[in-house]
């Protein structure tokens, strides 16, 4: 039975809402996977505020297009599964690819990343990197950093001379 075209686009903009907010989605193949395996899947990723979802693949292109983001045709070609990381996305993605190397049915195609294509092994990469926490904390420190090192040169030079001045003081406070 065919879908009518106002319940397609309910699900172009649930799609949209749910792409718009993702840090990282995963696309991935499930053709041979049981409706039992998916399920485990996404409640798996349910409490890592994460989303494993199956939709037209024609559907997603014109979600991707609204939204002004890459379309990435070769990956939506198939059976495709889109993970969908809200928050961070180390534990949801390690996740997702401790599956793929339990069920030999499950496999990553690719991602994206904001509106940038990643490849299989761009994904793979994905735990590893630091928390965005601390990503935050490191740019932070790069930026302070020099401003605390200029700091530290004016309170020298400022000391050194206060230093001056006070012996000079002394100088001329003692008769000679």
């Amino acid at each position: 039975m065919p879908v009518s075209k106002q319940k397609k686009q309910e699900t172009i903009e649930q799609l949209k809402e749910m792409l718009g907010r993702s840090h990282v989605v995963v696309l991935s193949e499930y053709r041979g996977l049981t409706a039992t395996q998916m399920s485990h899947l996404r409640n798996k990723l349910r409490p890592m505020n994460s989303k494993m979802l199956v939709a037209k693949n024609t559907l997603v292109l014109k979600s991707l297009e609204e939204l002004g983001l890459p379309q990435p045709q070769d990956l939506l070609q198939g059976p495709t599964a889109l993970g969908m990381v809200f928050g961070d996305m180390g534990q949801p993605v390690r996740a997702i690819l401790d599956f793929a190397r339990e069920n030999e049915f499950f496999k990553v195609k690719g991602g994206m990343m904001g509106a940038r294509l990643i490849s299989p092994k761009e994904v793979q990469i994905l735990p590893q990197l630091p928390r965005t926490e601390v990503l935050r904390a490191q740019a932070l420190g790069g930026v302070v950093s020099p401003i605390a090192g200029f700091v530290g040169v004016l309170d020298g030079a400022i000391r050194g001379l206060l230093y001056a001045l006070d012996a000079h003081a002394e100088q001329l406070g003692q008769p000679s």
